[in-house]
């Protein structure tokens, strides 16, 4: 499933992955410190989001309870291709290659990066 989530969505979604399902009521407490919203744009966000098809709620009294229909691993490697796709015309090198040109990458990233190559590699 494709979802493209916006940066409000992302933070109500990883909220939702977590764990446990979640009350509106519950959902503006977690989130109204790093975000000031309120009850009515929490539930305007919830809407959006079980729209895309990327939240359910259960229909429990005495309040709906929220959760994630949308694994994050997909999103996030839907978002990780939408963002290589519009940034570098979905070509890893040159995102790679900015990367280095910019001095972005600790050791421990160039670490981490080459066992991952080197398991693709293993693996073809």
């Amino acid at each position: 499933m494709k979802v493209n989530l916006s940066d409000g969505e992302w933070r109500l979604m990883n909220r939702l992955w977590e764990g446990e399902a979640l009350t509106i009521t519950q959902l503006t407490a977690a989130l109204q410190p790093e975000t000031g919203w309120g009850k009515h744009t929490v539930i305007t966000m919830l809407s959006r989001l079980e729209g895309k098809g990327a939240v359910v709620h259960d229909g429990g009294s005495p309040a709906k309870r929220y959760s994630a229909a949308l694994k994050k691993e997909d999103a996030a490697q839907a978002e990780t291709r939408s963002f290589l796709d519009k940034v570098y015309g979905g070509r890893l090198g040159l995102m790679m290659s900015a990367m280095v040109d910019s001095q972005a990458l600790t050791q421990q990233d160039i670490d981490e990066l080459t066992a991952i190559l080197e398991s693709a590699k293993e693996d073809k």
